[in-house]
């Protein structure tokens, strides 16, 4: 099983949005074996509910939106996840500092598996508009088909039809 973890701050818009649209596309392309999760870096509002903005975007374009409560990452989540994707590269950092070394290179940026966005991090919408949370629900769709594309391509993850 490849367990992947998308990381933001608060864990209540980017990395909630990227990993919900994370798993049902690898679903969608028959991936098997396949966990996503999110948590911040300082999820602040332990206990709370995602933003409803973030949900709004997320269920206008059809995505099923659980009931996950924010989280913040744990010692354990180093060792327990295969890849660990920061959101922008303060999240990144943030995570470096934390992480034990022998898991250092499975943090990235979820953006680097888009390059095509010609940008690296996904923006924190929180202190905007809806049409934020929006642009960020491009870039997550962006990023999670380009991180469907990495896992369909390495055999031990890639199912045949």
């Amino acid at each position: 099983m490849k367990r992947i973890l998308m990381v933001c701050m608060g864990n209540i818009c980017r990395s909630p949005m990227a990993a919900i649209v994370a798993a049902q596309l690898a679903k969608r392309a028959l991936l098997g074996n396949i966990e996503v999760d999110s948590a911040g870096t300082h999820a602040a509002a332990l206990g709370e509910r995602p933003d409803p903005r973030a949900k709004a975007s997320l269920l206008a374009r059809k995505y099923v939106v659980g009931s996950g409560r924010p989280r913040r990452v744990v010692d354990r989540d180093f060792e327990r996840f295969d890849l660990i994707l920061a959101m922008d590269s303060k999240n990144a950092l943030d995570l470096r500092r934390i992480c034990p070394e022998e898991h250092l290179e499975k943090i990235r940026l979820f953006l680097e598996f888009a390059p095509e966005c010609g940008q690296f991090e996904v923006p924190d919408p929180y202190y905007g508009s809806a049409q934020g949370f929006d642009a960020v629900l491009d870039l997550c769709e962006t990023g999670a088909r380009g991180l469907v594309r990495h896992l369909q391509a390495l055999p031990a993850v890639s199912q045949t039809l």
